[in-house]
């Protein structure tokens, strides 16, 4: 494994402890299907919410937020809809959130971003 998927999968991680931590019920992780791939899904009280991750250990590239495109988030928004239509559990709507990790000197921020599509 090389050291983008080793700080991938630790923001992954870190994103999906800080869910917890804020009250949200952690469904699913790294969910896939041919059309893509869902980073985490969770529950808070009757919201499906569909979660990117992003994390970047420098902002040479700019910030892990900004990295989110409208495609990569249209894209989210259907993949929760194939998520959900293979459960027997209903919810009442779906949210699509970006918890964006930057991190500098191995001091990571979070940026929690709800309903940004």
């Amino acid at each position: 494994m090389g050291a983008k998927d080793e700080l991938g999968r630790a923001g992954e991680q870190m994103a999906a402890t800080y869910l917890v931590e804020k009250g949200l019920e952690i469904l699913d992780r790294n969910w896939r299907c041919r059309d893509g791939e869902i980073d985490i899904v969770a529950r808070e009280g009757a919201v499906l919410v569909v979660v990117e991750v992003r994390t970047r250990s420098s902002d040479a590239r700019g910030s892990a937020f900004a990295s989110v495109t409208e495609a990569k988030l249209a894209r989210l928004r259907r993949l929760g809809a194939r998520w959900r239509a293979g459960r027997f559990e209903r919810f009442a709507s779906v949210r699509v959130d970006v918890v964006a990790l930057d991190g500098f000197a191995g001091t990571f921020s979070v940026r929690w971003e709800k309903g940004v599509f």
